[in-house]
């Protein structure tokens, strides 16, 4: 099994299985215990959630499986988010919104120890920067949160650097989730992954294959990009799945990528890039098909 990794006291597996798919997998209660105990074989310990998954219902549907086998939970991370309040049947709202006051923070992360069926919480992420956020307010959240035993640790995902130094000032924050792959990548640019570095908060990267774009799209970007990555990943005998998670790993920020298939086969292709030994000439040669220019 991979070795975790700690930073500020916090563990995360190298790459970092997401689910917020689930609900779409269709997998029985005992066909998710076994896809769960198949992604701590591979060294997969730290699974991605969010109260909004799947309409609400990733979250209870992962729970399902940790309540029919509940030795698991010992052997993983448990990573949720909250704070988007998004309309649904049972959630008339007259708008998509965002909420990080202490009642609303407060009320998911409780909703999502029963829906998870667990005692604590290993990560709880503010899911988008709340732009009516008092960070005063939602540090001391958080340390009440802390002390009661519900969450051991502080994140977000979504946020420019600026938000992320006023909460961090106020409260410890391990990570920010960030979008990153060779098809999005204005993380290199934006300060996000520097100030990453510069905290040694290492980030978790959503969407490392762009939600699929990589394999699929015709856009100009994207032929350009498989063309390149499918001439590397060739030479180095991987798959293309392989190479974007390397890519993604090859940045000095140290980053924890999420999966978000429910092949077993694609969770093997990104742990497989792990060994991966990527150069600098062959990831700048994906981002020059990327941007489609060369280096200034």
């Amino acid at each position: 099994m991979a070795n975790t990794t700690a930073v500020h006291g916090f563990e995360l597996s190298p790459i970092v299985a997401g689910l917020w798919r689930i609900a779409d997998w269709n997998l029985d209660v005992r066909q998710r215990v076994r896809w769960i105990e198949q992604a701590l074989e591979l060294g997969i310990t730290s699974f991605d959630h969010a109260d909004i998954y799947g309409g609400y219902r990733a979250e209870a549907l992962f729970g399902e499986a940790l309540k029919a086998a509940p030795g698991l939970r010992d052997r993983m991370q448990l990573v949720t988010k909250c704070g988007i309040r998004l309309r649904a049947a049972e959630k008339p709202y007259r708008i998509n919104h965002y909420d990080s006051s202490a009642a609303y923070v407060r009320a998911q992360v409780e909703q999502s120890l029963r829906n998870l069926h667990a005692e604590q919480l290993d990560l709880v992420l503010i899911h988008r920067p709340d732009y009516l956020m008092d960070a005063a307010a939602l540090a001391d959240t958080f340390t009440t949160l802390t002390r009661e035993g519900k969450v051991a640790h502080w994140g977000v995902s979504n946020h420019s650097s600026s938000q992320f130094a006023l909460l961090h000032q106020h409260h410890p924050l391990v990570t920010n989730q960030l979008e990153l792959s060779p098809l999005q990548m204005s993380a290199l640019d934006d300060g996000t992954l520097d100030q990453a570095q510069q905290l040694r908060a290492r980030p978790m990267i959503w969407s490392p294959l762009a939600g699929g774009r990589l394999f699929t799209s015709d856009d100009a970007q994207a032929l350009r990009v498989r063309a390149e990555m499918s001439a590397v990943a060739s030479r180095l005998g991987i798959s293309l799945t392989t190479l974007a998670f390397a890519w993604v790993l090859r940045h000095p920020s140290r980053p924890h990528p999420i999966t978000g298939s429910g092949r077993i086969e694609s969770l093997r292709e990104a742990m497989a890039a792990l060994e991966v030994q990527l150069d600098a000439q062959d990831w700048y040669a994906i981002w020059v098909a990327s941007k489609g220019h060369g280096v200034p």
